[in-house]
């Protein structure tokens, strides 16, 4: 009991290092600067692609071998990804740094949030599963805010200085690893029946549902950050502030988070104001709309849309985790949570590099093919979100009101 309530207060501020990531605003423009931007397009393909290789392993060796163990590898492949990118001078060592970014991720996928709610389940507190997910959003928000303004100063300094600081952060995050402890879980089902349960799982129209949302609204939160500082330099350029454009790019990323900090303020409130579903398309409606307005003009003044870019995620991914978790089995929990991770980010990656096959090769990304990357995967959105207010009107998102 007192070692599950040490491991949910302990939860946040693991996040809030792992949100550090000093090189956050400044990670386009330092490939930009070695490489080309069709380039440093592929290469945030190759950190989706990678988590290909190991989301779904790593979701299943949480499963088997422990939830401390795994995001202890996770902080170790991200702490030396961060080193290599710091120190790396060819396409195919930073294409190697973004490998490992990528298993740190696939490894931390799911596993963060099943140790919580499971921690939550030991302590007999599993009824607050909305507001610790929102509590946990809310640290990692504050830690990418800090990390983005720090981070765009320390790149006009010295550009690799980002990566170092983040390799920091990811070793003290091992630390408050070692002082978690894991619940004790049920014994495992053999991989037969695992495979039935996930089965089950993704058949569930309610997760179906879910996990479509989640892949969906992944590949729209990070069009901005893919494209969002190239949208800068471009904008900046007009008015002579290009050399200023990694400082700019911090102080919008950090502001970007802070808004996005005071959006999960209100968003206990809202989620009972709207209901669970009609919460989640207004979640992903704002996405889409963000994206249009970067479609139609390179003005400074669209610079400001960029500050909406996380709210989407404030408002939606905390209760998507809390409306899942309580409909998966223990044995298969982190496996489902990086399926829909994978899913997200191979969806995501596909696209990019479809995208970057139209971009030209040769030095910065011109505005014109900005736009036109932009305004497709605007029209593709609205397609999708139209599917998904349809069926919604057949599932229910939303859980079963308690009965006393």
């Amino acid at each position: 009991m007192i070692s599950a309530t040490r491991t949910i207060a302990l939860i946040p501020w693991f996040q809030f290092l792992n949100s550090l990531l000093f090189w956050q605003a400044v990670w386009f423009l330092y490939f930009q600067s070695n490489l080309s931007g069709a380039e440093a397009i592929i290469l945030y393909s190759v950190y989706d692609i990678s988590v290909t290789v190991l989301e779904v392993p790593s979701g299943y060796f949480s499963d088997r071998i422990g939830r401390r163990f795994t995001l202890l590898l996770s902080t170790l492949c991200s702490l030396l990804g961060c080193l290599v990118l710091a120190l790396s001078g060819s396409f195919a060592l930073f294409a190697l740094g973004q490998a490992l970014l990528g298993a740190g991720s696939a490894f931390k996928s799911g596993t963060d949030s099943s140790l919580l709610y499971e921690s939550l389940e030991a302590a007999g507190r599993a009824d607050e599963v909305e507001e610790q997910e929102v509590r946990a959003w809310r640290f990692s928000l504050v830690g990418f805010a800090l990390s983005a303004i720090f981070g765009g100063a320390m790149s006009m300094w010295s550009d690799s200085l980002p990566f170092f600081a983040t390799a920091l952060a990811f070793a003290i995050a091992a630390l408050l690893v070692f002082a978690m402890s894991e619940p004790p879980r049920k014994a495992m089902e053999a991989l037969r029946g695992q495979l039935a349960t996930l089965k089950t799982a993704l058949l569930h129209p309610v997760l179906a549902w879910l996990f479509t949302l989640s892949v969906l609204m992944y590949g729209f939160s990070h069009l901005p950050f893919v494209f969002g500082q190239p949208f800068i330099l471009t904008a900046l350029e007009g008015w002579g502030l290009a050399a200023d454009a990694p400082l700019v790019s911090g102080a919008i990323t950090s502001a970007m988070m802070l808004t996005s900090v005071l959006a999960s303020l209100a968003a206990l409130r809202l989620r009972h104001a709207l209901g669970l579903p009609l919460l989640l398309l207004c979640a992903f409606g704002l996405q889409i709309a963000l994206i249009g307005a970067l479609a139609t003009s390179t003005s400074t003044l669209i610079i400001g849309v960029l500050l909406l870019r996380i709210v989407p995620d404030s408002l939606a991914n905390p209760f998507i985790l809390a409306r899942i978790q309580p409909l998966l089995e223990d044995g298969t929990r982190a496996t489902y949570l990086s399926l829909k991770s994978l899913g997200g980010k191979v969806l995501f990656a596909g696209t990019l590099i479809l995208a970057a096959t139209t971009a030209s090769d040769a030095g910065l990304l011109p505005a014109d093919d900005l736009q036109r990357i932009l305004g497709w995967y605007t029209v593709g959105g609205l397609i999708c979100i139209a599917a998904l207010a349809v069926t919604a009107r057949w599932v229910q998102i939303a859980p079963p009101q308690k009965t006393e």
